[in-house]
């Protein structure tokens, strides 16, 4: 059996990548990264086997992130916009992967990132599996039509 420690440092990176696809900001993600780990440290989930522990943590990052984005203080947050805020590691595929709507992005990070099939996309999500292939589908052509602007 792991302790908390051990947990928090299996599952930190794939909690921060899933928070930061979703909210495209480091102190955003850095929330959301807390507020996972504190319902794990109060809820104490206990896990049928290492798989079901990872969902858990893929389902609790995405309801914490929506919930984030659509706080009140998200209606009334207005980024600064500038050279200077930008951050280093965002690449052309990060700013793309950004403009795609958060369904969107969801399913192409559980597919690209964590390496989901469409049918455990669509249970972690709740979704029909139907429904994740066209969003994978849609997702891609958005991706592809984005990339293909920038580089006109």
């Amino acid at each position: 059996m792991q302790n908390d420690e051990e947990i928090i440092r299996k599952y930190a990176d794939m909690v921060y990548r899933m928070a930061f696809a979703h909210v495209r900001r480091h102190a955003d993600a850095d929330d959301i990264f807390q507020e996972v780990f504190l319902r794990y440290l109060k809820k104490r989930p206990q896990f049928e086997n290492e798989e079901h522990e990872k969902r858990w943590f893929l389902k609790v990052t995405t309801n914490c992130a929506k919930s984030y984005l659509t706080s009140a203080w998200m209606r009334y947050f207005v980024p600064l916009e500038g050279e200077i805020f930008k951050e280093p590691e965002e690449n052309r595929l990060s700013e793309a992967l950004s403009q795609l709507p958060p369904k969107y992005r969801d399913v192409i990070h559980l597919h690209y990132y964590e390496g989901y099939k469409t049918e455990e996309i669509a249970e972690i999500l709740r979704r029909k599996p139907d429904t994740v292939r066209k969003q994978l589908s849609r997702a891609r052509e958005q991706l592809k039509e984005i990339l293909k602007e920038e580089f006109s």
